[in-house]
């Protein structure tokens, strides 16, 4: 063992011997050249315009970037808002220096400034800077508002602080609503959060999309239980709103599952929209306990009474996919783009979903500003038959028309034999109620419903239902026409008839001015700016008080034979508050 020990240690010194002897030196000098340019900087994080958004007063924020030189960097150091927060002058590859293991916290509100500066061993210095932001902490702007997800870089909920589980690879794009960036969808790649803050009574989304037609079908938010043992799609509980190809179109459609059956909401064409268009386009949704409706671009495409909805085994809520949970009839994962996702645990009125997409599209202020304090509805049917609060035209039964003639404005509504409008009571039935409005009467028929909104007729439809709601609506008494109004406050109906004193004389052709006006304590009728009926009761109860009838007593008031009214009728005011004496007087006069 000695002897090959000494063998190994021979050979060694001989071929260092030779190698010497030859001339060839294991380290040779090489001149680095001059030293040209100056240190080069790539700041990866905080990014540019990072927009840092957190439930938190104070965050941190990671930080990462490289400097490089092309001879040898002498120093580098780091600097927050100016402060300096590190330094270094020792670096193992003296031309390249990593830092991407620092984390600077006590970052709050505002826009913050970062920066790095590189100095070389020739004295040269260069400094690179990002400027970022901490949002505020997001405080819900709506009530009810239980999710919000702006997809602006990733996928948290900035109200619970939940960050959605991540299936596939979806991604994100430029193209957005609102913020700097939006839901990019991809094959087999979906989000899901967590389900059981979603199970409530009642349930609304709204989110905005740019639909991509391929695949020709997806789901698109869905809360519901698991397929069956045979893989089909189990409709009787929670809901899947989702799209589907129609003739080239993409129709949206709503199943919501009330426990042994699921409910359709299917508007057919109204609820189709032309990817081709490529444009965004705003959606939503809402599930309370007596109805179903499904609006884009803040108008109702579909609609439909519902008995509440059933959340057993509903584990998960998925975003842009059927999947895991709705894939029966290859509704999959959906790759068009997404934005501005609000979640609510209550049923928004039409009111407020159009508001919520005129502030998330930057649409400016309310397609219509109020006149008169607490006026939520307003139509003056200049040669439509819109809400200008909320653009919406109303549904029309039979054949309605224009009188050529007005109180005020360019045109007035003229009723017809079985004609009238209907609306959708959301947004209306409030605590408080007032109507105001200009009529000309026409006494043929001789008893007719001017204003109801009340629940659908009971004993298998032939008798009113009395206790809810109310019913505004004239009558004969003896060659004059009496208006009466009939409140509900849920036991029974009060009688607001004022009598003679409620009468007008239809011969004299003139407009007159209308209103009435309902409390938590009394309800009051008034003509020309006048009281003709007042008196107590305990206030109004909206129990299924689901539609709106103008000029009829159809379809929830006619068991006494107050169906459409001929007469016209002309700016058509509706408030959320009791109106007092002075601001009925001021309302006519404003009109005149």
């Amino acid at each position: 063992m000695k002897r090959l020990r000494y063998a190994i240690a021979s050979l060694i010194a001989v071929v260092l011997f030779y190698t010497c002897d030859q001339g060839i030196d294991g380290i040779t000098a090489v001149d680095p050249g001059p030293d040209a340019t100056a240190p080069q900087i790539i700041i990866n994080s905080p990014a540019d315009g990072l927009s840092l958004k957190v439930n938190e007063e104070l965050t941190s924020v990671p930080i990462n970037f490289e400097a490089s030189d092309d001879i040898e960097l002498g120093t580098v150091k780091v600097f927050m808002d100016g402060t300096e927060i590190a330094s270094y002058n020792s670096f193992k590859d003296y031309r390249r220096f990593i830092v991407d293991d620092l984390v600077y916290g006590g970052i709050d509100d505002g826009t913050h400034e970062f920066s790095v500066s590189a100095t070389d061993i020739d004295g040269k210095s260069t400094t690179a800077m990002t400027t970022f932001e901490k949002e505020p902490a997001y405080i819900p702007k709506y009530a009810g508002e239980i999710l919000y997800v702006p997809f602006d870089g990733d996928y948290t909920d900035l109200i619970s602080f939940e960050k959605a589980t991540i299936e596939g690879s979806p991604g994100f794009t430029d193209d957005n609503v609102n913020g700097t960036g939006a839901y990019a969808g991809a094959a087999d790649s979906y989000l899901t959060f967590s389900s059981d803050r979603f199970k409530n009574a009642a349930f609304s989304a709204i989110f905005w999309m740019k639909i991509n037609a391929v695949p020709d079908r997806a789901g698109v938010l869905v809360m519901g239980p698991p397929l069956n043992a045979t893989g089909g799609n189990d409709l009787t509980k929670g809901f899947r709103f989702f799209r589907e190809n129609a003739g080239g179109n993409q129709r949206f459609k709503l199943n919501v599952g009330s426990g042994d059956s699921g409910s359709w909401f299917d508007g057919g064409e109204a609820a189709d929209v032309d990817p081709a268009d490529d444009d965004w386009v705003h959606m939503a949704f809402t599930i309370s306990t007596t109805e179903a409706v499904v609006y884009i671009n803040g108008q109702i495409v579909s609609q439909g009474l519902l008995e509440g909805v059933d959340w057993t085994d509903c584990n998960v809520l998925s975003i842009m996919s059927g999947a895991p949970n709705f894939t029966g009839w290859n509704h999959w994962s959906d790759e068009s783009f997404m934005d501005e996702l609000r979640i609510f645990d209550r049923a928004l009125a039409q009111e407020e979903v159009l508001g919520i997409m005129q502030d998330d599209s930057g649409m400016g202020p309310p397609l219509y500003d109020a006149t008169f304090d607490g006026e939520m509805f307003y139509m003056p049917f200049d040669a439509d038959y819109k809400n200008l609060f909320t653009d919406t035209e109303a549904s029309i039964v039979g054949t309605t028309g224009f009188a050529g003639e007005s109180a005020a404005g360019t045109d007035a509504y003229a009723g017809a034999a079985d004609s009238y409008l209907t609306f959708p009571t959301n947004g209306l039935t409030t605590d408080e109620f007032s109507a105001t409005m200009w009529y000309k009467i026409n006494a043929d028929p001789d008893r007719a419903g001017i204003l109801v909104m009340g629940p659908p007729m009971i004993n298998g439809g032939v008798d009113n239902d009395l206790t809810k709601g109310f019913r505004f609506f004239r009558e004969d008494a003896g060659g004059q026409q009496r208006f009466k109004l009939n409140v509900g406050s849920g036991d029974a109906g009060s009688w607001f008839d004022g009598g003679e004193a409620a009468d007008v004389n239809p011969t004299t052709d003139q407009w007159i001015h209308l209103a009435f006006t309902i409390s938590g304590t009394e309800a009051v009728v008034y003509i020309d700016g006048e009281v003709v009926a007042q008196g107590a009761f305990t206030g109004v109860d909206w129990t299924d008080c689901n539609v709106l009838s103008i000029m009829s007593g159809a379809p929830n008031f006619t068991q006494w034979n107050h169906w459409s009214d001929h007469s016209f009728i002309d700016e058509l005011r509706l408030y959320d508050k009791a109106l007092a004496q002075e601001e009925i007087q001021a309302v006519r006069n404003l009109d005149l």
